[in-house]
């Protein structure tokens, strides 16, 4: 049941981000969708109005070439959701320029820019419909065939084949019937099906087991091809360090082990958590 009057309360709040007038598309040409496109933040600077919304950034500058994977790394609170939030332009920068392919995000149609960036995030969002409908959603103008295709890429098909009633069997209210890597492996499908130039991770694997990310970094790396990449908290080719909204570091993985620096310091820790953890779980002789 609605409540009318929230409804009517709703619809009539006008947006803080609107298109300007007679703002064109995103211009992107067939290069671009056959090697993706190039994503450039110029000496980005933003705050949120609400301090509790997330943390900012300051004079960030860093440009991800056409067809090329990029690591986004830091601790929580560095701003990597607000750089994804500001490439979606849910928000309009305070200073600087946020480029897709040289064409500043403020000044094409919102729709045009979102339909041209897809996302896996950590935690994905499906509906209380059929598989079907939930990997379908990434273009509802797809062919069936379509549909099946991006399910074996993403190395989901198997596991709906298995189900009751494969295709047609409900995933339950936001996917609780489903496992995490189970969700990812939809959301990886939809997202091949919508087939953006640009695409990002957002920590899409940060809450698996070993087993599972294994299987998710193969459907993940057919997801890689002819595109670019923004990979949220993961260690890939290029590397962006964060760190109270500010780039820190940026380079190669191997680049910032010899720095010595942030990176390198959460690197350890991450091996050293690690060791932890498999001393705990190793077994004891009898």
């Amino acid at each position: 049941i609605v409540d009318m009057q929230k409804l009517s309360e709703l619809l009539n709040v006008d947006p803080d981000i609107t298109d300007k007038p007679l703002a064109p598309k995103l211009s992107l040409d067939y290069e671009a969708h056959r090697n993706g496109i190039t994503v450039e933040f110029q000496n980005v600077s933003f705050d949120y109005p609400d301090q509790n919304e997330g943390s900012g950034l300051k004079n960030v500058n860093f440009v991800i070439p056409a067809g090329t994977t990029t690591a986004l790394v830091g601790e929580t609170g560095a701003g990597k959701t607000t750089v994804s939030r500001l490439l979606f332009r849910f928000y309009d920068v305070h200073k600087g320029h946020v480029l897709i392919n040289n064409q500043d995000v403020s000044g094409v149609t919102q729709l045009s820019l979102r339909k041209a960036i897809g996302i896996v995030p950590q935690d994905t969002v499906l509906f209380n419909q059929s598989v079907l409908y939930n990997i379908q959603y990434g273009n509802m103008d797809s062919s069936f065939e379509q549909v099946v295709e991006a399910a074996k890429k993403a190395k989901i098909y198997d596991f709906i084949m298995q189900l009751p009633l494969t295709w047609n069997t409900m995933v339950g209210e936001r996917g609780l019937k489903l496992s995490g890597g189970e969700k990812q492996r939809v959301a990886i499908a939809r997202t091949l099906l919508k087939n953006p130039p640009f695409v990002i991770l957002d920590e899409a694997t940060s809450a698996l087991d070993t087993v599972t990310e294994s299987e998710i970094q193969q459907a993940l790396t057919r997801l890689q091809t002819n595109r670019t990449m923004l990979v949220i908290a993961h260690r890939l080719s290029t590397i962006v360090v964060l760190g109270k909204g500010s780039v820190l570091e940026m380079g190669t993985h191997d680049d910032l082990m010899q720095a010595n620096g942030k990176y390198a310091g959460m690197w350890k820790a991450q091996l050293e958590s690690q060791k932890e953890l498999d001393d705990c779980v190793q077994p004891r002789d009898e």
